[in-house]
């Protein structure tokens, strides 16, 4: 299973999130749900990067005992360009997860920090 954990302020504000695993759907390399979320959260990071001027931390670990960690945060608040993008983000991830056939496959969840 993908777990994507969302990491918001009291006011609400995206600071960061994490993500983790593979979702299982289907054989590698074949897996949709896996490839559709590894899409959605590179490309945010991509973006982010590439299009604000908001400092980002990014620490990746693919080895084996990290099972495709991904931690991103914002050094300080976010612009409104780069919190835009990561709610989009936020947005596609749910978009699977509501769907009956890929809930089962990946967990968002929302912490407050």
């Amino acid at each position: 299973m993908i777990k994507v954990t969302i990491y918001k302020t009291d006011r609400h504000e995206y600071v960061g999130f994490d993500a983790q695993g593979h979702a299982g759907f289907a054989d590698e390399g074949m897996d949709v749900v896996c490839a559709a979320a590894s899409a959605l959260i590179i490309n945010t990071i991509n973006a982010i990067e590439r299009y604000t001027d908001d400092e980002t931390s990014v620490v990746t670990d693919d080895s084996e005992d990290a099972d495709g960690l991904i931690q991103f945060r914002f050094v300080n608040h976010p612009a409104h360009d780069a919190e835009l993008l990561l709610k989009t983000m936020i947005l596609g991830l749910e978009e699977i997860e509501d769907d009956s056939d890929y809930e089962p496959y990946i967990d968002i969840i929302f912490k407050e920090v």
